[in-house]
């Protein structure tokens, strides 16, 4: 069901958004009967703590919502999520004093509350819904969360339900939506049309590699987004071990947040000319399994000698960045589950990012804080160029050793890029723990903030 708010003409009931320190003045202006009740009940306010208001006939008149200290809501965010995630059925309209931002916040959050997976276990929850804050722009809301379900759902869904052909499908799907149009290229035809890489990464498997490419928009600056699309990732014959594969339908990540940053351009009808670029394969075993020292040759005539298959990703976005380079484009965007050194590196809540542009590098930072879609720069560090020359070939997929992991993988991957403004994501697309409006599994990252920047960045 896509996330909506509650209409206009819904009766509503109040929702009072109380911080710590304003309990004593809220409570001393309230009705006796209110104040006498909630101290009863020990509401403190205590961030994400709900109590109910109950009426003279026993009815729920309302509800608060502890909204804690500064510094317990400085440690989390999408904090309002926890209300609607246990607020009786119906429409709700904030009573809060609420910054522009936060009310942007606060209403994300209540349509995040509204996510279920449930292809294969439905749930018939009930939903308490929002009336949107005075101010926020719920149909720009309502569609940014709707991509964000979008991301999730593909990231979510088992790989027996989710390989290229179903990748290609859901492209597909999106493209019918908007009325873009979609290219594939699919098994043997990618060594016919030159993709070499993607081609030696998917061949393993019974389920065809293939090259996805939807285009999108006759007007304004050319945005090229580019993400892995590795449905399943084995290792290959550096095969993972048990706990290393547990996670890994997760590893097109990077294409299913593609798809839902994309869906986001068009139902907003950004004026710009997109394209997305999605190499889907899955990484398997058989006898046509890419053998680590083998030597590839790229689509942009770079050779690299494979020394790790677990490095696959990394070989697949080469060829296709390389196309995407092809063409002129005013900013190109690479989005994947790259590395786990990016994980050492910041953990699962940031998404880091790798850029040579100042300017575009601010202006992310900037949105993703606006937004409450966290980013951290990573430096392409030009020092480490070195560790990915092998000597035998021109590239090394994977230089042996446990440094600048995540590092290295950008390196690599700035190789095949000709664009004159380059941003690349390491990306989890994962939720280790449920989360106020982010329940445990998959989940997007940095496409709101991109979303947020391109205005910006592409002066639109």
């Amino acid at each position: 069901m896509p996330p909506r708010f509650a209409s206009a003409q819904d009766t509503s009931r109040p929702l009072h958004v109380i911080a710590q320190e304003g309990l004593a003045d809220w409570l001393a202006a309230q009705p006796p009967e209110v104040a006498t009740w909630l101290k009863g009940t020990g509401f403190g306010a205590a961030l994400g703590e709900v109590q109910l208001l109950p009426g003279a006939n026993g009815s729920v008149t309302g509800a608060v919502f502890g909204y804690g200290s500064a510094s317990a809501r400085a440690r989390g965010r999408f904090h309002l999520a926890r209300a609607f995630s246990a607020l009786p059925e119906g429409a709700w309209h904030l009573v809060a004093d609420l910054g522009a931002e936060e009310r942007d916040e606060a209403a994300l959050a209540a349509l995040f509350a509204q996510y279920r997976f449930d292809r294969y276990h439905p749930d018939p929850a009930n939903r308490a819904l929002l009336k949107p804050p005075e101010g926020v722009d719920a149909a720009r809301i309502e569609t940014v969360a709707a991509g964000e379900f979008l991301t999730r759902d593909l990231v979510n869904t088992p790989a027996a339900d989710m390989g290229p052909q179903e990748l290609e499908d859901a492209v597909r799907t999106l493209a019918g939506q908007y009325g873009a149009e979609v290219h594939s290229i699919v098994g043997e035809d990618l060594l016919r049309a030159n993709f070499p890489m993607i081609h030696a990464v998917g061949r393993a498997s019974d389920r065809a590699p293939r090259l996805l490419d939807l285009h999108w928009g006759e007007t304004g600056p050319r945005l090229t987004l580019v993400g892995k699309g590795v449905c399943f990732d084995t290792g290959g014959l550096n095969i993972k071990p048990t706990a290393g594969m547990h996670l890994m339908k997760k590893d097109m990540g990077g294409a299913a947040t593609v798809l839902g940053l994309a869906q986001m351009i068009m139902a907003l009808g950004l004026p710009v000319r997109l394209r997305v670029l999605i190499p889907a394969v899955e990484n398997a075993i058989s006898g046509r399994a890419l053998r680590p020292r083998d030597i590839l040759t790229s689509r942009k005539g770079l050779t690299v000698e494979v020394n790790d298959t677990d490095a696959e990703g990394r070989l697949i976005l080469a060829d296709a960045l390389a196309l995407a380079s092809e063409e002129e484009t005013d900013l190109l965007v690479s989005m994947a589950t790259l590395t786990g050194s990016a994980r050492v590196a910041v953990g699962p809540d940031l998404a880091p990012f790798y850029t040579d542009d100042e300017a575009l590098a601010g202006a992310l930072q900037r949105a993703g804080s606006a937004v409450r879609d966290p980013v951290w720069r990573l430096p392409f560090w030009t020092p480490y160029e070195s560790m990915i020359e092998p000597g035998i070939a021109d590239l090394d997929n994977c230089p042996p050793g446990s440094f600048a992991g995540s590092v290295t993988a950008a390196l690599f991957l700035r190789r095949f890029v000709e664009a004159p403004r380059y941003l690349h994501f390491d990306l989890y697309a994962h939720q280790p723990t449920d989360a106020p409006g982010r329940p445990k599994g998959g989940v997007g990252q940095g496409a709101r903030a991109v979303l947020q920047a391109l205005p910006e960045v592409l002066g639109l």
